[in-house]
């Protein structure tokens, strides 16, 4: 290939494009090389992603923020218990604090007087449509299509392609990886109860279930995340609709009421996994060809846009003499995002070792936790400021 641009950017999807909007941004030449769809009808999407406030600002900050109401659900409650699934107080507003407690449950709220949410719940075909279409309208960049040896010349070459990135592996770059014993079962649910804007999670004896709120503040549909050892995981995912969605109810005991399967559930293998080093001359990485953790925290998107809001800083911000692939420039992005990157796996690591046992004597600790945790309010705030992440959005 002939062209020669300043940034190369491996991979198509929501941190890759975000990194094409950023530096296309500062007049750089962006080749953005997405992998070809493949041939037939494709099923339909059914990811969602939570983001913080940090990712929604820099997502606002390239034009990227959905705008259909229906895509973005703010979430103004999380409620969080080890114990019975049937105890939902945020089901029952007027439920009195006794009934709290013995449900082993920690809530937060997000500050009436901020007006602003604990989080967003993104529908990820939107997100990407939207992304997709800021791209098309962005000069400086050019879409190509590659099947994985696709290698535009460039300065820097940044690999955004996930977990299994291919590119990573062919350049030599050491990727550890600690799997998890669990699978992550992914749905859509309609239920009977609107969501009324609360994220609900539950800890159970060796799975964790989340439920998300989609489709605007009055929905009733729900993204499901659900961590179980790998052959229950097997399991559902061949039920048919009815049973899936009959097990769902079963294990959150019916805390929106009947609930209907939309879409195909899907599943995908957990895993702890780190890239080492990030960076060599002209070679990059960020998102999960970096990094992975565990969802339970919901933070996976949100440190990968992390990543790149970083990178893009770093290179906006470069010595005028120093050139695009520069190694001890990449460092600067390296060590930036390291020890944040690893704090969120840590914590995630420990909430998994603490959440995801049987174990009787860590049941009964993380039961002690979340009471206490839901009486220290300036605690429960602290948690809340952390979740909303940094302010990263470059300035324009």
């Amino acid at each position: 290939m002939s062209a020669t641009y300043d940034v190369a950017i491996l991979g198509g999807g929501i941190v890759g494009r975000t990194l094409a909007l950023l530096l296309a941004r500062e007049r750089l030449r962006v080749a953005l090389v997405e992998r070809a769809s493949p041939a037939g009808a494709a099923a339909p999407d059914i990811r969602a992603y939570a983001l913080n406030a940090a990712s929604r600002a820099l997502l606002e900050s390239v034009r990227a923020w959905p705008a259909d109401a229906q895509a973005v659900t703010p979430v103004w409650h999380m409620w969080v218990a080890d114990a019975d699934p049937v105890a939902d107080p945020v089901a029952d507003p007027v439920a009195d604090t006794a009934h709290l407690d013995a449900a082993a449950a920690l809530r937060f709220d997000a500050d009436p007087a901020q007006r602003a949410p604990l989080a967003w719940i993104v529908d990820v075909p939107a997100l990407e449509a939207t992304l997709a279409q800021a791209v098309a309208f962005q000069p400086g960049i050019e879409r190509l299509r590659g099947d994985g040896s696709t290698r535009p010349k460039a300065a820097l070459t940044v690999i955004c392609e996930g977990r299994r990135s291919a590119t990573r592996t062919a350049e030599g770059f050491a990727y550890e990886t600690r799997p998890y014993p669990h699978t992550a079962v992914a749905a859509r649910l309609h239920c009977e109860r609107p969501h009324e804007g609360v994220a609900r999670q539950w800890f159970g004896g060796d799975d964790i279930l989340a439920l998300l709120p989609l489709d605007g503040p009055q929905g009733r549909s729900v993204a499901l995340v659900w961590s179980v050892p790998h052959a229950r995981a097997a399991a559902l995912l061949a039920q048919s609709a009815e049973a899936f969605a009959a097990s769902v109810q079963r294990a959150c005991g019916r805390a929106l009421g009947a609930m209907h399967t939309q879409g195909q559930p899907a599943g995908w293998p957990l895993e702890l996994s780190v890239a080492r080093p990030w960076v060599r001359p002209g070679l990059a990485l960020a998102g999960d060809a970096a990094h992975a953790m565990h969802p339970l925290a919901g933070q996976g998107l949100n440190v990968g846009l992390a990543d790149v809001a970083e990178l893009a800083r770093v290179l906006r911000e470069r010595e005028y003499w120093r050139p695009l692939g520069d190694w001890r420039l990449l460092r600067r992005y390296e060590r930036a995002r390291a020890a944040p990157v690893a704090a969120m796996q840590a914590a995630t690591d420990t909430l998994y070792g603490l959440f995801g046992s049987p174990d009787a004597r860590l049941t009964a600790l993380r039961r002690w936790g979340l009471r206490a945790v839901d009486r220290l309010e300036p605690i429960k705030q602290w948690f809340i400021q952390q979740a909303a992440g940094e302010r990263i959005a470059p300035q324009p």
